[in-house]
């Protein structure tokens, strides 16, 4: 890895080193990032909305919004303790629309002035603290699922509400300098353009769009930021503008399909998104749910996440990573290595010159009691602040040297159970994901023991040719004590189409809590990379049967990669599943 971060220092290195500010004296896109330093969220808070409301506005009281999800009014000394904190920038989610007039009702999207000078309150407490600011529109309701509509009437309302919404922010931000920074949207540009929201969308207005259709519905709307925001003059004709990728997703921003808009101000634009990889750490809903982090693997595939947007970089736009973050439990509980993760990603920001803004709701650092809940994590920022001495690049080559070490240092597996495969052998597994997502194991093409929800007890089988084998998965070691139904489940044959290539798997038998279960219709053998052999047991998002979807005994007919009824009882508590199968050459 060290090798490989090194290659990759050197290459961006010319387009990493520092450039002089413009002719304005605003720096450039990719310094702007540098002296943002590290930031957090002040999550749950302004972007808070009434979602069961028939429409988003309710009341013209600020102080109802910014406490309706379980965050304090805001105050100054907040504020300055996270700047004393070490935070350097502040980004506000907001909820414009669902504190306008009335969008959905009656086409109205009028912001409450009330709201606007509520929103200013804060983001001039933050500026008069030294910090930056990052005003977006967020969520808000689901209101850009209008952008999805059937109906052209609604679809023209959204993009005019759009830009109307944005011309509003603009003139009220307007006398504020390069220390407010606006961006377009949070994780709405891109799917989320489908959204059923029930504030503002219905079934008879909503549709499907393809990945194209929403890649150049993205383009078109992040087009419409600017333009909206560059006519209202003033400051605003160079403000720096961050763009939202598509979904914020950094593989999906990366895509070919996603171009940045237009700008008739020179280097100012900024790309946002979001890193909370993998989901299964980051995002687990508790300590005990949480897929174990800390592998030499796990270090290398957040490296290698984090340095796809040198592809902005390089091209002289800065990046902002808006959300990351180990998030704590439903309980508060912080997930074990939660700062080591946020000092291994906070050294890769500094290797790949991207801008870290922590996902924070009071989780991390406490905004009543005006202290971090965590000393580890207190002592983290404490010394990530943005007042850097010397050169940029003798930054990056430490946090190259940092991210190696930790590399480096770390272990090759958790686990000293997991089967191994000798040359021509293969190992086979439950692919499993519950229906409340808590509890999952090896998910995907590549077989991976380690990546098991704690407490789950797999038994996977070395395949060594032709032959019956059995997989099974134990649910009642783990904090719930079962698995609450199914989202996604399959048998996996780690290299099959490699080593036995056209063979395929007939289940046998399938038990549920050591019952016999019915299967409600034939499973077929496929390969989604030409590598891994699967068999899927549930698994919706297949639409169309596969080219190579095969069978061992008879002709494909009645064949269906959801065989499981997962309807059936036995799934509302799965304490246990096992699969036996025979594996071989079609007969």
């Amino acid at each position: 890895m060290k090798t490989i971060a090194c290659f990759f220092a050197l290459f961006l290195g010319f387009f990493l080193c520092a450039s002089p500010a413009g002719a304005d004296g605003l720096p450039s896109s990719v310094e702007l990032t540098r002296l943002m330093g590290n930031g957090t969220n002040l999550g749950n808070t302004m972007e808070a909305c009434n979602n069961g409301a028939q429409y988003g506005h309710t009341t013209d009281d600020p102080a109802y919004y910014e406490t309706l999800w379980g965050q304090p009014v805001t105050t100054r000394e907040m504020i300055h303790g996270l700047k004393e904190a070490g935070f350097d920038t502040l980004r506000i989610p907001v909820a414009w629309m669902t504190n306008a007039t009335d969008l959905a009702r009656q086409g109205d999207y009028t912001i409450s002035p009330a709201y606007l000078d509520r929103v200013e309150e804060i983001v001039s407490w933050a500026v008069d603290e030294g910090m930056y600011v990052l005003i977006n529109d967020h969520w808000d309701g689901g209101w850009y699922g209008m952008f999805g509509s059937e109906s052209a009437e609604t679809r023209a309302l959204a993009m005019e509400a759009y830009a109307g919404m944005w011309t509003q922010i603009a003139r009220r931000f307007e006398p504020y300098d390069e220390h407010v920074i606006f961006e377009g949207a949070n994780e709405e540009i891109g799917a989320r353009f489908d959204e059923n929201s029930p504030l503002y969308c219905s079934d008879s207005i909503d549709t499907y769009l393809t990945d194209n259709q929403r890649y150049a519905l993205a383009n078109q709307v992040n087009q419409a930021f600017v333009d909206a925001v560059r006519a209202t003059g003033g400051f605003n004709a160079s403000r720096f503008l961050l763009i939202p990728g598509y979904g914020t997703n950094i593989a999906q921003t990366c895509d070919s399909r996603f171009v940045m808009p237009r700008d008739i101000a020179e280097d100012r634009l900024l790309i946002s998104v979001h890193c909370y990889s993998p989901w299964s750490y980051c995002g687990a809903s508790s300590a005990a749910s949480a897929t174990p982090w800390g592998l030499a693997k796990d270090y290398d595939a957040l490296e290698k996440e984090i340095r796809m947007m040198s592809k902005f970089t390089a091209q002289g736009i800065g990046v902002v990573i808006g959300e990351y973050g180990v998030l704590p439990g439903s309980d508060g509980v912080l997930k074990e290595g939660t700062a080591v993760y946020h000092s291994y990603f906070l050294d890769l920001c500094d290797a790949y010159d991207c801008c870290p803004v922590l996902w924070d709701t009071s989780c991390f650092y406490d905004r009543r009691k005006l202290q971090f809940v965590d000393s580890g994590l207190a002592d983290l920022y404490s010394l990530r602040r943005a007042a850097l001495e010397g050169d940029y690049a003798e930054v990056r080559e430490a946090a190259l040297a940092s991210i190696a070490a930790a590399a480096a240092s770390a272990p090759t597996t958790f686990r000293t159970d997991a089967p191994e495969a000798a040359e021509g052998e293969s190992v086979a597994w439950i692919m499993w994901s519950s229906g409340d997502w808590a509890i999952s194991y090896s998910v995907g093409d590549q077989y991976n023991p380690d990546s098991m929800t704690p407490g789950l007890v797999p038994v996977d089988a070395v395949i060594s040719g032709e032959g019956t084998y059995t997989v099974s998965l134990d649910f009642t070691g783990t904090d719930k004590g079962y698995s609450n139904g199914v989202a996604f489940a399959a048998i996996g044959i780690a290299n099959g189409e490699i080593l036995r290539p056209g063979w395929a798997i007939h289940i046998q038998e399938l038990k549920l809590n050591g019952e016999p279960f019915s299967l409600k219709g034939r499973p077929y053998t496929t390969s989604d990379d030409g590598t891994c052999t699967r068999t899927n047991l549930f698994n919706e998002w297949v639409t169309a049967l596969p080219d190579d979807a095969r069978v061992l005994y008879g002709p494909n007919i009645s064949i269906s990669p959801t065989v499981l009824d997962r309807s059936d009882a036995a799934f509302s508590q799965l304490e246990r599943i096992e699969v036996t199968f025979v594996y071989g050459p079609k007969k």
